[in-house]
């Protein structure tokens, strides 16, 4: 009997994968975790029913949430992961030699425990001697920093749920003043293409400009999730994304990457027309 695993999108639309076995299985007291094992994406991570994270196309995610900041910035020296308990964003952060810390936020230690075991492609720089793992309340975390850090990172789930409270303007307040004079902040900013997520898109735009100078929405397409459309949010106190950044100097650090180059970088802040209409109703 085929077994299929279905990603609501919308009560409309729904992304159907066939499953092969279900490897892992738990509830833990904050979500239920659960990964199942395809033909077409590997390993996919489903929290709370929510397709997360596959096998086949995280690199894509990865990057992009990490690599934009650091060809960016001239120098990332300590920088902080809100979520990312799949610990694919440590990953891509941990090629850079000249970080000296990085601090990883997640409320649930039992997802990091099952991406350890399950996702050895994630989760493999976890044990980097730089890497702190901080097993708390992301929000709460945030609140008692201030000037610390040159980057961070808010690979946070849904704006639903746990993770709720990480799409606040407190939040991104906090965040700010976590950041040092020069700070750059990125967060996922979900899809821009069905109607519930394009309002997410704009209230996590409207509290962010609301916190920082500059704000810029960059994408990226990722098969397995909503629609495809995947967009990004920078924020800096200093830096522009696109006049700021140093592609020669990225290049020659010689970054291992799939996806992303300081090329397809400048591209990515070129936004279609219904996205930029989309986040200048709220600007």
């Amino acid at each position: 009997m085929d077994m299929w695993f279905s990603d609501e999108h919308t009560p409309n639309v729904k992304l159907s994968i066939r499953i092969e076995r279900q490897v892992f299985s738990a509830q833990s007291d904050y979500q239920r975790i659960d990964i199942m094992e395809s033909k077409e994406f590997g390993k996919i991570l489903v929290v709370d029913g929510d397709l997360t994270v596959t096998e086949k196309d995280e690199f894509i995610y990865h990057e992009m949430i990490s690599h934009v900041p650091m060809a960016v910035h001239p120098m990332v020296k300590k920088a902080l992961v809100i979520g990312g308990g799949d610990g694919g964003v440590v990953r891509e952060l941990c090629k850079y030699n000249f970080i000296e810390q990085i601090d990883m936020v997640e409320l649930d230690p039992l997802l990091v425990e099952a991406c350890r075991k399950y996702y050895p492609q994630t989760a493999c720089q976890l044990d980097d001697p730089r890497v702190n793992i901080y097993i708390e309340n992301g929000l709460r975390f945030i609140r008692t920093r201030e000037n610390e850090y040159d980057l961070i990172i808010v690979d946070s789930p849904s704006p639903f749920g746990a993770g709720e409270g990480l799409f606040t303007k407190e939040f991104y307040g906090n965040c700010y003043h976590a950041l040092k004079d020069d700070g750059i902040m990125i967060n996922q900013h979900e899809s821009p293409f069905y109607t519930e997520e394009a309002y997410q898109c704009q209230r996590m735009h409207a509290r962010i400009v609301n916190s920082f100078p500059i704000s810029k929405v960059y994408q990226a397409h990722i098969p397995s999730y909503p629609s495809g459309h995947w967009i990004f949010g920078f924020a800096s106190k200093k830096y522009h994304p696109i006049h700021d950044l140093d592609g020669i100097r990225w290049n020659m650090l010689g970054i291992q990457t799939r996806y992303y180059t300081p090329r397809l970088h400048a591209g990515a802040f070129a936004l279609p027309v219904y996205v930029e209409e989309l986040l200048r109703d709220v600007e």
